[in-house]
């Protein structure tokens, strides 16, 4: 039995995977991550699988259709986005037409919003809701099979016009059983067709655990995927994988753990176990995480020390009162000890600001702005909030009356950027969109900023390298900005 899963063509670039989806305006191109866990899961139980990557290997519509009639599959899983979803149920009509398979979506959309969305259109047979590795695989077993799939866990299917639900399938909770996926990435995939605007090029994204031990009201995985779960790999298994990376892909240049905080204060202990074994095997790799705003000393340190170079962290704001409100669980003091120890063992922080979040107003993003640039961090994105189904950020702007649109096909703008759809008194969308654009000159285009660069270019030609590929999409979207 032949599976196709298949990231479908929609915009040059675009991050289905990335916690706000989108085309970046920093070049960023996700790897589709959950699509090759699932792959080389189906491919460990003897399936014959194929991997298509439209967005970020180049393939047109039409290509995908040639490749997909010429493999004939038997299912074809497609991956979806909120802004991609018409788009995504369009193609998955076409593939339907073309292969007559059995086509399922699957993604935090339809994971939410599984009837509405089987709704959009009678080809689409069945939807694969929250983490769907091992439903994949028993749908494909039961299809091959030809049994009748009320036993599928985890689905939301059509029969006979009618739409059935499907129990939730419990959560992995060994994680050490699945195949490495930067193995799958190896077989399937083009390693340099994916950049991420914060580390060395080429480099793979890995995951040594799923789900966060906090409750941010925003974030889309951790309530849509995890439901809020934490679970996490063990660190050999961990060290085994970039042992793995090391031998079998020579030219990566850095991994990025793309954990929702693989470093915290929660997480330390753990954090320390992979530093520690990394160390232990004198392994040489570099390696970027994504860390909260807490980490103490000691863990910094020894990251540092086991070829951490950067950590990309989650500031959001520093109005405590609306840290409270989105859960957190941090304060702004920990927020600056954290950077200055940071700092202190040698470690490059990344900073992610969100404005317009729940008791923002002008004043506070103004604020916002204003420590990032006081932090002295080496860089930072700001970004209106954005809100997908499932979250409570989007209970919130349903409920109050601040969302703009339920048409996902405006969530985008003509260039496949973030569409803010959050607009309230004093805040409105437009607004928003301008404040960011603001934050950006203004951390990005200060004197001391350039020098300080500029010092590190000279001696690190990686870093300048990293920052012209990443640059040239960014600058150009701020001098647009300047011109006007």
């Amino acid at each position: 039995m032949r599976v196709l899963l298949l990231n479908p063509p929609f915009m040059p670039k675009f991050s289905r995977t990335s916690r706000s989806p989108a085309v970046t305006k920093g070049g960023t191109i996700y790897y589709p991550y959950w699509l090759a866990y699932a792959t080389g899961v189906l491919e460990k139980n003897g399936f014959e699988v194929k991997l298509i990557d439209a967005p970020a290997r180049g393939v047109s519509h039409g290509q995908v259709i040639k490749i997909s009639k010429n493999f004939h599959p038997d299912l074809v899983v497609v991956d979806t986005s909120t802004p991609s979803i018409y788009n995504d149920t369009k193609f998955a009509e076409a593939i339907k037409n073309a292969t007559s398979s059995f086509v399922t979506l699957v993604g935090t959309h339809v994971s939410t919003l599984p009837e509405e969305t089987l709704r959009l259109s009678k080809k689409i047979d069945a939807v694969a809701r929250r983490e769907y590795d091992y439903t994949i695989l028993e749908l494909a077993q039961e299809l091959e099979k030809r049994k009748r799939l009320e036993k599928v866990l985890g689905i939301s299917f059509r029969e006979n016009n009618r739409i059935i639900h499907n129990p939730d399938r419990p959560f992995i909770k060994n994680l050490d059983e699945l195949p490495f996926v930067s193995g799958v990435y190896k077989k399937h995939l083009r390693i340099e067709d994916y950049f991420y605007a914060t580390v060395f090029h080429p480099e793979v994204a890995i995951l040594s655990g799923r789900g966060c031990p906090y409750g941010c009201s925003f974030c889309l995985y951790t309530q849509v995927f995890w439901s809020r779960t934490y679970r996490l790999r063990s660190a050999k298994n961990v060290v085994d994988e970039l042992e793995f990376i090391n031998n079998e892909l020579p030219q990566v240049r850095e991994v990025m753990f793309e954990d929702d905080s693989m470093a915290s204060m929660t997480t330390a202990k753990r954090c320390r176990e992979i530093c520690k074994e990394i160390i232990k095997r004198k392994l040489k790799i570099g390696w970027v995480a994504n860390s909260r705003a807490d980490v103490d000393y000691e863990t910094l340190k020894l990251m540092k020390k086991a070829g951490c170079r950067l950590l990309c962290v989650g500031y959001e704001s520093m109005s405590q009162l609306i840290l409270n409100k989105i859960h957190k669980g941090i304060t702004i003091e920990m927020m600056k000890k954290f950077t200055e120890n940071a700092k202190k063992v040698g470690l490059q922080i990344h900073g992610c600001f969100i404005l317009g979040l729940p008791f923002d107003n002008f004043k506070t993003t103004i604020e916002t702005i204003k420590f990032a640039t006081k932090l002295n961090i080496d860089s930072a994105q700001f970004y209106p909030l954005m809100v997908y189904p499932g979250t409570e950020s989007y209970d919130w702007a349903k409920e109050n009356g601040y969302l703009i649109t339920e048409d996902y096909s405006q969530w985008l703008t003509p260039e496949g950027w973030h569409n803010c759809m959050v607009s309230r008194p004093g805040l409105s969308n437009q607004k928003l969109v301008k404040i960011c654009d603001k934050a950006r000159i203004s951390f990005y285009l200060r004197p001391n900023y350039f020098s300080k660069r500029f010092k590190l270019f000279i001696k690190n030609w990686d870093e300048a390298k990293r920052t012209f590929m990443s640059g040239k999409t960014f600058f150009k979207y701020l001098l647009r900005i300047l011109i006007g």
